[in-house]
């Protein structure tokens, strides 16, 4: 569950980047969040990983008032999420296997565990044959399939995708929004931010609409106009 309740965020040079926000996402859900640049979709998604905290208002997102955390609670909120960026966030001297399991590594699961886990989902994301790849041999598509993987493997309540189709070209962008897609069908909890109204037009999924830091629309039907 994510609500943010009258949400607000003005930044130290006076920027009102959201204003009097309120919206639930239930679990389950996967919603598109749309805007032109500078809408306010980028703060959101701060506000969401606890990068940023409200000027004015609260935000719950699974289970945590995710303004009130204290700072040793924060990499335990975070371990709650996976999330995926448009620029990868890769580690290029690491390959395709390491990079996933790097994910585990930092929270001290097992290697017994990580053997398991990581094959798994490099297999869900149609990347088995890429396990020994360093990064500089694959494609932009497989890169992003490698980010998503990394996401996926500690099992997270919620995705987060912020961009993940901006540096892809729509073949490939179409692949992983559907990737998303059928992941979502299995409980996840998927909120995917983009400025691509023809992709998001393929989906018919809930999509809102944030202008001038505020949600104008509100729309399950979108998809289908």
């Amino acid at each position: 569950m994510i609500r943010f309740s009258n949400v607000s965020k003005t930044y130290d040079n006076g920027t009102e980047a959201l204003k009097n926000v309120d919206l639930e996402i239930a679990d389950g859900e996967f919603v598109f969040i749309v805007g032109a640049s500078g809408a306010g979709k980028s703060t959101l998604i701060k506000l969401l990983l606890r990068e940023e905290v409200p000027s004015s208002g609260a935000i719950e997102v699974n289970g945590y008032t995710v303004n009130r955390l204290k700072r040793r609670q924060i990499p335990g909120f975070r371990r709650s999420l996976g999330v995926v960026f448009q620029d990868f966030r890769l580690i290029p001297t690491m390959n395709v296997y390491d990079n996933v399991a790097f994910a585990l590594r930092v929270t001290n699961v097992s290697t017994r565990d990580i053997r398991r886990r990581v094959p798994y989902i490099l297999s869900l994301v149609g990347l088995a044959s890429k396990a020994r790849c360093k990064m500089n041999e694959l494609s932009g598509g497989e890169q992003q399939r490698v980010a998503l993987a990394r996401a996926l493997v500690n099992n997270p309540k919620l995705i987060i995708a912020d961009e993940p189709t901006g540096n892809i070209d729509p073949e490939l962008s179409y692949e992983i929004v559907d990737l998303l897609n059928e992941i979502n069908k299995v409980g996840t909890t998927v909120v995917m931010v983009t400025h691509e109204h023809d992709l998001v037009a393929q989906f018919n999924r809930r999509v809102i609409t944030i202008d001038n830091g505020s949600v104008v629309a509100d729309d399950a039907d979108w998809g289908q106009r």
